[in-house]
């Protein structure tokens, strides 16, 4: 029952949303409010669960999860309700709880720091991490959900994170500093839609795969790495990020390896999860390497 219930949360993914923000906590580095960190932590652990289990809710009741019942580790969702272990009962009222968890500590933080901002923000950022793929707005479905996605894992937490520490935003240093964790987030996204894009399609769920096609969808994905580069050698060059940062050009190695099973095995889901697991761990070392950078 355990291991379905993490699985039900998918709970992985949470080193997506945690590393970033963990990120951008650390930038003003001559201060630290550590209070104010873990009550931000719990509420985009939170946040990111309620979002990932009203995302399973909403894409089985839209009938794609049901097009492949096969679980990836990766994509595809859960498929816990397919596999009759949960229902979708469990699904809404399981992410329901987890908002409230996280409202519970953004009223916490917004105490913490008098500020009505935190509660104006996660009101914003959990109703957009719902209509990703839940009626009405349906984001995922209408090739928006990659533009929500880049904004709530890389702006939205890296900026967030900062805020806490300064009391400061808008802020352009870490908004600049976010940029590459958003691009390469959607990397991840992008990345495990070309093995649903089939699915998807039955369901009516366009995505960004059906811009290029599945078989040139991995230019998208390289554009979207380079992206990412570009603007750690720029956070480099206007001396918000460490020289360091720039030992994360050399991730751009196991990424064109990613890249080569998109390109090649486009069709292959079981393959395709190769470079589902490869984009994850570059996100979540590119985050290491940037916090090394602002460390050393």
């Amino acid at each position: 029952m355990i291991k379905n219930f993490v699985r039900a949360l998918r709970a992985s993914f949470l080193v997506a949303s945690i590393l970033p923000f963990v990120f951008g906590s650390l930038i003003l580095r001559k201060h630290f409010d550590f209070i104010g960190f873990i009550l931000g932590l719990f509420t985009v652990i939170f946040t990111h669960l309620s979002a990932n289990l009203i995302n399973d809710y909403a894409d089985s009741r839209s009938g794609v999860d049901y097009k492949d019942k096969h679980f990836y580790p990766f994509f595809g969702g859960s498929k816990l309700i397919q596999e009759n272990v949960f229902s979708h009962q469990f699904y809404l009222n399981a992410a329901i709880s987890c908002a409230i968890i996280a409202f519970l500590n953004a009223i916490l933080l917004a105490f913490a720091l008098k500020s009505v901002l935190v509660i104006l923000a996660y009101f914003l950022i959990i109703f957009l991490s719902w209509q990703y793929s839940a009626k009405p707005l349906q984001f995922s479905y209408r090739y928006l959900g990659e533009i929500f996605i880049f904004l709530l894992f890389g702006p939205a937490l890296v900026m967030g994170g900062y805020f806490i520490q300064s009391g400061i935003f808008p802020d352009l240093k870490s908004f600049i500093l976010s940029l590459p964790l958003g691009f390469f987030t959607v990397a991840i996204l992008f990345a495990n839609e070309i093995p649903d894009f089939n699915d998807d399609q039955q369901a009516n769920k366009n995505n960004w795969v059906k811009l290029s096609g599945i078989s040139k969808a991995y230019l998208i994905y390289l554009g979207l790495i380079c992206f990412g580069l570009f603007f750690i050698i720029l956070g480099v060059w206007l001396r918000y990020a460490g020289v360091f940062s720039l030992a994360s050009l050399l991730l751009i190695i196991p990424i064109l390896k990613a890249a080569r099973i998109l390109k090649d095995n486009y069709s292959d889901k079981m393959k395709l999860q190769g470079s589902s697991g490869i984009t994850i761990n570059m996100q979540a070392a590119l985050s290491i390497i940037l916090i090394l950078g602002l460390m050393l």
